[in-house]
């Protein structure tokens, strides 16, 4: 089994389009369903608490990595399982790379999740599932968000 998630969205918006709604936190947030403390910045902890529906009491925290001016951003967040006892920040991380590609319909945004071997079983594969259709709402979330006009 791959310990890493792809998924690839052609979004019907411009590479600045995709971007913002990506590296803004306010935007990332709303179409996420996650509400941020702050904004992104590279080296920075990202922290605050989800709201999508069935995991509204879950804490967000992720360490931002890189972004690379609409073409990479990634950043660690944190597998969060209540029932380790084991305080968020001290939990494994993955590493999450959204990454951008102008192409005549609009972007291409290619979204890598890696790092899952730092979970055991059977957790691994529980969240490996989870992720992965996860990361399909996301895709279609971001694609509705970046659809509307401005």
């Amino acid at each position: 089994m791959s310990d890493s998630i792809v998924k690839v969205a052609e979004l019907n918006a411009p590479l600045s389009r995709v971007w913002r709604a990506l590296t803004d936190h306010r935007e990332f947030g709303e179409w996420f369903r996650v509400s941020l403390d702050g904004p992104f910045e590279p080296g920075a902890i990202s922290t605050g608490r989800m709201t999508y529906p069935g995991y509204e009491n879950c804490p967000w925290r992720a360490v931002v990595e890189r972004m690379d001016h609409e073409s990479l951003f990634s950043f660690r967040w944190h597998d969060f399982d209540e029932s380790s006892g084991v305080e968020i920040s001290l939990q494994p991380t993955m590493l999450v790379e959204f990454r951008l590609e102008a192409i005549p319909e609009g972007t291409r945004l290619t979204i890598v999740e890696s790092g899952f071997e730092a979970l055991s079983d059977p957790r691994r594969l529980e969240v490996l599932r989870d992720n992965t259709q996860g990361w399909d709402v996301q895709a279609n979330n971001i694609a509705a968000h970046v659809a509307q006009s401005d």
